[in-house]
């Protein structure tokens, strides 16, 4: 049997664009695929495995299933161990394989959009997402990074996923409401915890990466004055990653980011591929994104 099957899994998993922007590619290239969205809650990972039959190719997991995944599977790649966490799934000849693809795909993203350099960076926020965006920075020059997260103790382990990189990066945690001296923020707190006086202190931020993709903008996007980098260029970045290993041929990635792009009202349906974005935020039901891959 041809592996065709393949799947989000999470808990929730309703609000997830993957399956938009998977389904686009199969369609681009006249792939007879399916993606679909799998709720899979805190510890259901081995048995969701275990009932799978040999259809199944690939997966793509977000919350709450990254670090538990990391533990549950035996081959990981190297930037999947790095970044503490696994998105992506692949089987292969001796069982399921675990890749990281936010990690790399957080540099694309940036590397698109943004060609200064980067020397010192911050993140709002301290789970799975803010370590793979926080090694992003890495990769991409910073030689510090600074968690700002409300419990200390709770984001020592993303400190020590980003203090890994073999760069060796100063790495400090600091309270939600410090300052830092930075040349690019990456959010990855909530719209509702995107407060007034959080946007105004941030808006001339050279660099901010808002992991959220809807709404579009979020509160800090709409005040930035400096280049901004949304959740869906990091979505479709990591999402070009999983499609080529999932289906081992070259992701069609303007495809991809029209077919997100139209979902959440940021184009129409028989728009230019180069068409801007609409004024103000989509139609799409609001939902607060916290991990890529979703």
């Amino acid at each position: 049997m041809v592996p065709s099957r393949c799947a989000v899994l999470g808990d929730p998993i309703e609000h997830s664009l993957s399956p938009v922007l998977h389904r686009a590619g199969y369609d681009a290239l006249g792939l007879r695929w399916s993606y679909e969205p799998r709720q899979v809650a805190s510890g259901g990972l081995p048995a969701f495995l275990a009932g799978l039959d040999e259809s199944w190719r690939g997966l793509s997991l977000t919350m709450p299933l990254k670090r538990e995944a990391l533990a549950l599977i035996e081959h990981c790649s190297h930037r999947a161990r790095l970044a503490g966490g696994l998105n992506t799934l692949v089987r292969t000849t001796y069982g399921w394989a675990g890749d990281n693809t936010d990690y790399p795909g957080a540099v694309a993203a940036v590397q698109e959009k943004y060609a200064a350099a980067i020397h010192h960076g911050a993140v709002l926020g301290a789970g799975a997402t803010a370590g793979s965006t926080g090694l992003a920075l890495v990769e991409l020059g910073a030689r510090s990074v600074t968690l700002l997260a409300r419990d200390a103790a709770r984001a020592e382990e993303t400190r020590a996923v980003i203090a890994a990189h073999p760069s060796r990066p100063e790495v400090v945690v600091a309270p939600l409401e410090a300052r830092p001296d930075v040349d690019a923020l990456v959010s990855t707190i909530p719209v509702v915890a995107q407060i007034a006086p959080l946007v105004a202190a941030w808006r001339h931020v050279p660099l901010l990466f808002d992991v959220v993709y809807d709404p579009w903008p979020s509160p800090l996007m709409a005040a930035a004055t400096g280049t901004v980098v949304s959740g869906l260029d990091l979505l479709v970045h990591q999402a070009v990653l999983q499609f080529e290993l999932f289906t081992s041929q070259p992701a069609p990635l303007d495809a991809m980011r029209a077919a997100g792009e139209r979902a959440l009202g940021l184009r129409g349906p028989e728009a230019p591929e180069d068409a801007a974005p609409e004024d103000g935020a989509p139609d799409a039901a609001l939902h607060t994104v916290l991990d890529a891959g979703a």
